[in-house]
């Protein structure tokens, strides 16, 4: 930030910064400086200085604290009027003493930044759309410019410098693809998110921890086959549990006052009962504990507020996915407090982060649907809005429980340039969490996503892609989530042209997140079964 000052030289002529009561002081004071200026001696000319202000003080003369006595006027068309950006008068400083550091966003605006504005922009290795393409750059990634040159045809392009995995490198794109504010690209429902820097730490009693971690329903945390998953874990990488505390039917790991306020039933079938023991174990094998919340796909809550559902307008019939189950809406605030109460308990009997899943609105059909959808919205908010809040709060109610916080998002979201229609848009749930895990499973991308038939079946390339765009969109916040993705260890025999998953096909995925600089990651796979030959130390 700069500060206009202005600097006045020196006239001996109208010396007015203080107020002299007497023209027998000023007599004495102008006889005095002819006196100075005719010195040559350094020693003389101190014992001068002393005794002019020796003068000054015997006479009274002070600085006036009058209002009616006469201050410093701006001068707008003298010539001894010298502007600068450091509050002088004179060589006097005053105000804020100046600072050479500089904020983030006018290190930005000092580099020359521009945004790219198409869906996807080439690198190309020379200033000509004929030149060898070096690499493409997803909407909304920010760059440097180095350096302009105009092509045969006139076309400016930019010599850009952007960050990579391996260090910075450097390309030419076209211009005219490019805006100067980010803002600019933005829609009306993304402008109102909040991007501001949020307050981030790393709680001494609970270390952070590099992530390598697997999935496990309520019914494995409770049986035995807890003993062979943490048996696995001390032969493997794996040292983290991504554990169903409020699973996809809304029910509880263990009985809640939570549930038994908001949801009774959801503590019907809670299988365990003794949580303290079962941390303890955790806790004795150096397990790292998070705790799956499932946020606003919960068809135990809506049988039982039933006035809480998304629903059809016209008929009022409950709206549901392919699964069948039914969706309460995110806008539900009572919902909310539900959910944080369970995140609370969890966090009190030992866990160390909470993950929120299906933080999001139903899937539909890339909003398509929402004119025929009731979301019971009586706060007006937009989709993406309505997702940051919840995340929002939940950070400001969580912090006192000294628990980290994630959340879930779609493969694609890092990808897009909206919310798809989702209410995830990545730079404004990224800046609120301390991880995004953005669900990177191949088998569901579309064919042809980042240019690839069947992505099921190219393991690497589709991490890969989608790992490099969410690392970039990550450059656009200044407090954004470590990226933790979901990655996929199951074979998706209903994708047409899919691949058998094993050890290899991890190990692929692991590769991927590492050459983008990515080190933590989660297992997914439904029955708990996981690829244990990918996972050596």
């Amino acid at each position: 930030m700069f500060f206009m000052g202005r600097i006045y030289r020196k006239n001996y002529k109208s010396i007015s910064m203080v107020s002299i009561k007497s023209s027998h002081v000023i007599m004495k004071y102008n006889l005095l400086k002819r006196g100075v200026q005719m010195i040559r001696n350094k020693n003389i000319l101190m014992v001068a200085m002393i005794a002019l202000l020796i003068v000054a003080m015997v006479s009274g003369c002070t600085p006036s604290t009058s209002k009616a006595d006469p201050l410093p006027q701006d001068k707008t068309d003298s010539e001894d009027e010298v502007i600068s950006d450091d509050k002088t008068v004179g060589n006097e400083v005053y105000g804020e003493e100046p600072t050479d550091e500089k904020t983030e966003d006018e290190a930005k605006d000092e580099k020359n930044m521009v945004y790219i504005s198409a869906s996807k922009l080439n690198v190309r290795a020379d200033a000509n759309g004929a030149a060898e393409i070096l690499d493409g750059l997803i909407k909304g990634t920010g760059v440097e410019v180095v350096e302009e040159k105009k092509d045969e045809s006139d076309e400016v392009w930019y010599k850009i410098s952007y960050e990579v995995p391996k260090g910075e490198t450097t390309g030419w794109i076209s211009s005219t693809y490019t805006v100067q504010d980010r803002v600019e690209l933005l829609d009306e429902n993304l402008r109102e998110l909040d991007f501001s820097p949020q307050d981030k730490v790393e709680y001494p009693n609970n270390p952070r921890v590099e992530v390598k971690g697997i999935y496990l329903t309520l019914y494995s945390a409770s049986n035995n086959r807890l003993d062979q998953l943490i048996e696995m874990a001390k032969r493997t990488e794996i040292n983290t549990f991504v554990i169903d505390v409020k699973d996809d039917n809304g029910h509880m790991l263990f009985k809640t006052e939570a549930a038994e306020k908001y949801s009774p039933e959801a503590n019907k079938k809670a299988p365990v009962k003794d949580i303290k023991a079962l941390m303890k174990k955790l806790k004795d094998n150096d397990i790292y504990t998070i705790a799956r919340i499932v946020s606003f796909k919960d068809p135990t809550y809506t049988r039982q507020h039933k006035d809480r559902a998304i629903v059809y307008k016209n008929s009022g019939k409950p709206f549901t996915n392919s699964d069948g189950l039914i969706w309460a809406s995110a806008h539900d605030r009572k919902l909310w407090e539900y959910n944080l109460e369970v995140s609370k308990e969890a966090a009190e009997v030992g866990f160390n982060e909470i993950q929120f899943d299906y933080v999001r609105f139903p899937a539909s059909d890339g909003g398509k649907l929402d004119k025929q959808l009731d979301y019971r919205n009586e706060t007006g908010e937009s989709k993406p809005a309505t997702i940051q809040n919840y995340l929002k709060y939940a950070r400001e109610q969580l912090a006192p429980k000294e628990v980290y916080i994630s959340a879930d998002v779609y493969g694609l979201v890092g990808s897009v340039s909206d919310d798809m229609a989702l209410g995830q848009y990545w730079e404004a749930v990224s800046n609120m969490v301390d991880y995004i895990s953005p669900m990177m499973y191949p088998s569901h991308y579309g064919n042809y996503t980042y240019g690839l038939s069947v992505p099921d079946a190219y393991p690497y390339e589709t991490i890969y892609h989608s790992t490099k765009d969410s690392v970039a969109r990550n450059k656009n916040i200044e407090t954004p989530a470590i990226v933790r993705p979901w990655i996929q260890d199951f074979t998706a025999t209903w994708v047409k042209g899919h691949i058998k998953y094993g050890p290899k096909e991890v190990e692929a995925q692991i590769k991927a997140l590492n050459d983008n600089g990515v080190s933590e990651y989660l297992l997914w796979n439904a029955g708990n079964r996981y690829s244990e030959g990918a996972l050596i130390n």
